[in-house]
C-alpha cells in the first residue's frame, strides 16, 4: 500500500492530517476506501452517542491508513510521533477549553519504573504530538457529527517539560516507595496519574515494589487545565512549536546537515551581538542564555528541540572568548546523580554515555573594543582515545572521592559560611572538572543540621546519606579553546 504521506516525515504527517480540518467523523468514514458494508458497520459502531472514545481509530486507521493498536511506541514510530484525538467545548461565553485531560500512557506496575524521563515512554509519546481537535457538541444526534476544527504538530515547550519532568518522577518516586495505592492526581502539577477502569474493585493490580497491596489502574495523563492552555496558546493561534532546522527535504540533496548549519550561521558572521539581537528579536540583556539564543534564532528554530538535533544528540553551546584570549566561562553538562556515579562502571556510567553519543555546536563570540562579535561556529565531538585517557582519568579520580567520602568542610568568607569539597579542581584535568550546577545551595550534614538558602531539590544524595548541592561535569574552558579552530579565536 502505498500511503500519500510520508511516515517518516512529522511535517508531512501534519500537512496530510490537516487535511482533516471541516471534515466531521462521518465523512471520515463516508471518504475512506472501506466497501459499503464495512462503513454501515462503523456508523452503526460508532453512531452511539454514549460510545467513549474511538474516534481517534478512525482517523489513523481510515485516514493514515494503519491500523490502531495499544502499542507503547508512537503512533508513527519513523518519525516519532503521537496522533491525540480530543475533544474541546465552548462555553456559554464563548471560552474555549479541553474537554478532558490527554491520557498518555497506561503506567506498568509490574515492571521497575523507568527513572530516566528522556528514555520513558512517557516522553516518546508526547514529544512530538499531532494534536487533532474536535467539537464536542451533546446536541449533535451523533458521536459522528462532531466536527473535526485544528490539527497542529505539537511539541511542549522547553519550561513545560522541565515541570512534566518534575512531575514524572514524583509518581515514580511513590510507586518506588511501594504507594501506588496512595496515587492522586492532585500530587503534581502538569502530568498526572489518572484512574482507569469503571470500578475500583475490577481495575485494581499488583504492585511490583509492594506485593502484598493492591493498586488502583491508573495512566500518565496531562492534565486537562493543561491541554486548555495548549488548545489556545498554540493550537487555535498556529504556534509553531515542533522546529526542524531543515524545512525542505530538498536542501539536503545539495549540502549535508551540517553545512546548512554552518551556512546558516555563517552567513552573520561578523555581526555584534546587539545587532543580533535586533534583526531575531531577541531582548538584548545580559543573562547568560541570550548568546544560546542568539544561536537558536540564526537557525530559524525558538530552542535546542530541533528535530535533527535531537535525533543526532547535537548539543548547542554558545562561546565567548574575550580580549585576553580566555573563554569567559566553562561549559556545564547535565547534572548526574552523584550517588550513581560512585556505583558506576566507566564503560556503562552516564558520563561516557553522554560525550560517546553526543556531537558540540560551538558558536563563538569574540570581544572585540568591549563588543562581542559573531566569528562563526564549529561542530565537535571528542574523540574516543580522549574519552578513555583523560576524561576516564577524571571520572575515576571524582569517583574514588565520592567512595572514599566526600569531605564538607565549613570555612568562613567575610560574612558568609562557604561550604568546601575534595573533589578535584579544575587544574587536575585538562578536559573536565565538577562542581555545582544549581544556582542554590543546599547541604545537609551527618548530625541533621543544613545549610544553604536552597531546598532539598536543589541537592543530590551522597553514598552515605549526607546531601550537597546539585553538581555537574562541566568542559573547561581552556579545553574548549583549544580545540577551537584558529579562525574562531582571531
Amino acid at each position: 500500500m502505498v500511503l500519500q504521506y510520508d511516515d517518516t516525515d512529522p511535517l508531512s504527517i501534519e500537512r496530510y492530517g490537516k487535511k482533516l480540518v471541516g471534515k466531521t467523523f462521518g465523512e471520515v468514514i463516508s471518504d475512506s476506501k472501506l466497501p459499503y458494508d464495512a462503513k454501515q458497520k462503523l456508523f452503526e459502531s460508532y453512531g452511539n452517542k454514549n460510545r467513549k472514545g474511538g474516534l481517534g481509530n478512525l482517523i489513523e486507521e481510515l485516514h493514515f491508513e494503519y491500523k490502531a493498536n495499544s502499542d507503547q511506541n508512537a503512533d508513527f514510530p519513523k518519525a516519532g510521533v503521537e496522533l491525540k484525538a480530543s475533544p474541546y467545548k465552548i462555553s456559554k461565553k464563548q471560552k474555549l477549553s479541553a474537554g478532558e485531560r490527554m491520557t498518555v500512557t497506561m503506567i506498568d506496575y509490574n515492571n521497575p519504573v523507568e527513572e530516566d524521563f528522556e528514555k520513558s515512554h512517557v516522553f516518546e509519546k508526547i514529544e512530538k504530538i499531532l494534536m487533532v481537535y474536535y467539537l464536542r457538541d451533546r446536541s449533535l444526534p451523533s458521536n459522528l457529527d462532531y466536527s473535526i476544527d485544528y490539527v497542529k504538530l505539537y511539541s511542549p515547550t522547553e519550561e513545560d517539560l522541565l515541570i512534566i519532568k518534575e512531575d514524572y518522577k514524583k509518581i515514580n518516586d511513590k510507586i518506588k516507595a511501594g504507594k501506588a495505592h496512595e496515587l492522586s492526581e492532585g500530587d503534581t502539577v502538569y502530568l498526572g496519574a489518572s484512574t482507569k477502569g469503571s470500578t475500583a474493585e475490577k481495575s485494581t493490580v499488583s504492585q511490583y515494589y509492594n506485593p502484598d497491596v493492591k493498586a488502583r489502574k491508573r495512566a500518565f495523563s496531562l492534565k486537562s487545565g493543561f491541554m486548555t492552555q495548549v488548545l489556545n496558546n498554540y493550537i487555535i493561534k498556529d504556534k509553531d512549536t515542533y522546529e526542524p532546522i531543515v524545512k525542505n527535504p530538498l536542501e539536503l540533496k545539495e549540502k549535508s546537515f551540517e553545512e546548512i548549519v554552518k551556512d546558516k550561521i555563517e552567513r552573520h558572521i561578523g555581526k555584534s551581538d546587539e545587532q543580533l539581537c535586533l534583526e531575531l528579536n531577541v531582548e538584548n540583556n545580559n543573562n547568560k542564555g541570550k548568546w544560546s539564543t542568539l544561536a537558536f534564532r540564526m537557525l530559524g528554530i525558538k530552542s535546542n528541540k530541533a528535530e535533527e538535533f535531537r535525533k543526532a544528540n547535537i548539543i548547542v553551546k554558545a562561546i565567548r572568548i574575550n580580549e585576553a584570549d580566555t573563554i569567559i566561562e566553562s561549559s556545564p553538562l547535565p547534572t548526574m546523580p552523584l550517588s550513581e556515579i560512585a556505583v558506576e562502571e566507566w564503560d556503562e556510567s552516564h558520563l561516557n554515555n553522554y560525550l560517546e553519543e553526543s556531537k558540540f555546536l560551538f558558536v563563538v563570540f569574540k570581544e572585540e573594543n568591549g563588543v562581542l562579535v559573531l566569528k562563526g561556529c564549529q561542530f565537535y565531538n571528542i574523540p574516543k582515545s580522549l574519552l578513555e585517557g583523560e576524561v576516564r582519568r577524571g571520572w575515576e579520580n571524582i569517583q574514588k572521592v565520592l567512595k572514599e567520602g566526600v569531605q564538607l568542610t565549613k570555612k568562613q568568607e567575610k560574612s558568609r559560611v562557604v561550604i568546601e569539597n575534595n573533589f578535584p579542581k579544575m587544574k587536575d584535568n585538562e578536559v573536565i572538572h565538577i562542581r555545582p550546577h544549581s544556582a542554590k545551595s543546599y547541604y545537609l550534614f551527618e548530625d541533621g543540621s543544613t545549610h544553604g538558602a536552597g531546598k532539598e531539590i536543589h541537592s543530590d544524595l551522597l553514598p552515605d546519606g549526607r546531601r550537597m548541592t546539585k553538581q555537574s561535569f562541566w568542559l573547561n574552558n581552556s579545553f574548549v579553546y583549544s580545540i577551537l579552530e584558529e579562525r574562531l579565536k582571531k
